[in-house]
């Protein structure tokens, strides 16, 4: 892996980079299948992901016809790695025995370690004879929808698809990694005005909020929307306030720190709410919701901006639900993906179906949403939401970052980039974009 670094370092074209000979090993982040009950019986604040994520080598895999190998030089950290590494809500190797049990090429997944990671920039180093579109040298980002396209559900919507999965979650080999292994139908053109660990960060989330918000397989927001946005400068909200902002609605950000208050307004946000001054309770207990925090909510966001929200974007989960179905305008939408806070949640389903509201379900995005999705951050529209950056030996260490929301927007991971800031093809255009822009969340929410 030291010579592809060094080729993509110095620029070399893609038929020397082709002519590299694949390493029989690569460096990556795994999880362990003998250790999946280390943390038995403790507590999910207990468990530590520094204990459970491994860096070191592993074997190479084979490579299908219709996939590429890709030099990874940047990854980063989502809660499913969070989720991947504390073995929560269940270990993923089940999913990868069920991979293995679809075909011979499924079967390389099913291994007794799991490299994890759903994000990715990088440069691909190997093309399969099936591949189109897509050969060595090509510096890629990539998005982790993993689907079969021989399951005629996928013709749609693939997210739709039987056996759509998240690769690098759902599938082995992820990106947090010097190497990864994908389908060509995962690669989108990296930004150009992006360093590699900007660049990295956002498929994940940028795709899951464009879906959520512009695209008509959910919110599918209109200008003059108001849309509260819960986690407005996490991985997901970040993104999400963007997309308001572009789509002339109207965004109430929920943060939990003051300064995340000015963070949101660095990023052109007006209406704030800082959950830590409000003191919001919408647990009276553990098994009891407290209708009069619902209310006092709903007159907070009415203060703000005059009326309750035509969208709410919901992705904590069981803290928050009950809250977004009661805020919600009538005839509204709350869209959720995930549940960081727990995915049993309770709601008063008299404020749901009385007032015409609807829960609308999201997950990830399509090629064609993630390509937009892209397509904006390369347009220099949408703004990387970077905040911090580990080694890959400190991935343990930035997955526990994640799940104790220590950071803001998303933490990227070095692989095989040997410094941060490398990796920019059009200062140009970084420069017409603004610096300032660009490094909004690694200047005031490190």
């Amino acid at each position: 892996m030291e010579r592809f670094r060094e080729a993509i370092l110095e620029g070399a074209p893609g038929e020397d980079i082709a002519a590299i000979p694949l390493p029989d090993s690569y460096r990556a982040a795994f999880v362990k299948k003998d250790e999946t009950e280390m943390f038995a019986g403790l507590s999910t604040k207990e468990k530590d992901p520094r204990k459970a994520i491994h860096v070191d080598e592993i074997a190479l895999p084979e490579m299908a016809p219709d996939e590429c190998f890709v030099a990874v030089m940047a990854s980063a950290i989502n809660f499913n790695t969070v989720w991947t590494s504390i073995f929560e809500p269940l270990p993923t190797f089940g999913f990868l025995e069920r991979l293995g049990r679809e075909s011979v090429w499924g079967k390389r997944h099913d291994l007794p370690y799991h490299v994890v990671g759903s994000d990715a920039s990088g440069v691909v180093i190997r093309a399969g004879s099936a591949v189109r579109g897509w050969k060595p040298g090509d510096r890629v980002v990539i998005h982790c929808n993993y689907v079969d396209d021989q399951d005629p559900d996928a013709h749609d919507d693939s997210m739709l698809a039987s056996n759509q999965r998240i690769w690098g979650f759902e599938t082995n080999f992820g990106g947090l990694a010097d190497l990864t292994l994908v389908k060509a139908n995962q690669l989108m053109p990296k930004p150009e005005h992006l360093n590699w660990e900007e660049a990295a960060c956002n498929a994940l989330c940028n795709s899951t909020s464009y879906r959520m918000l512009v695209s008509p397989n959910g919110a599918h927001m209109k200008q003059g929307d108001v849309v509260l946005v819960w986690g407005a400068t996490g991985g997901l909200g970040g993104y999400a306030v963007q997309y308001v902002l572009n789509g002339g609605g109207i965004p109430v950000g929920v943060v939990s720190s003051a300064s995340k208050v000015k963070l949101l307004e660095a990023l052109g946000c007006e209406a704030v709410l800082d959950r830590a001054e409000k003191e919001y309770r919408f647990w009276a207990d553990e098994h009891t919701q407290d209708e009069s925090e619902w209310r006092r909510l709903g007159k907070d966001i009415r203060a703000l901006v005059g009326e309750d929200p035509d969208i709410v974007f919901e992705h904590p989960g069981r803290q928050t639900m009950g809250a977004s179905v009661f805020v919600a305008k009538r005839g509204g939408t709350v869209v959720t993906c995930a549940a960081t806070s727990g995915y049993m949640i309770e709601y008063d389903n008299r404020h749901l179906w009385m007032k015409l509201k609807q829960i609308k379900s999201s997950h990830f995005a399509n090629y064609r949403e993630a390509y937009a999705a892209n397509r904006l951050i390369r347009l220099g529209r949408i703004q990387p939401v970077l905040s911090a950056v580990y080694p890959l030996e400190e991935t343990g260490e930035a997955a526990s970052q994640v799940q104790y929301n220590l950071h803001e927007g998303k933490i990227g991971v070095l692989c095989l980039a040997p410094e941060e800031g490398l990796g920019v093809d059009d200062p140009a255009r970084r420069a017409k974009v603004g610096e300032d822009r660009i490094t909004t969340f690694r200047r005031l929410g490190a």
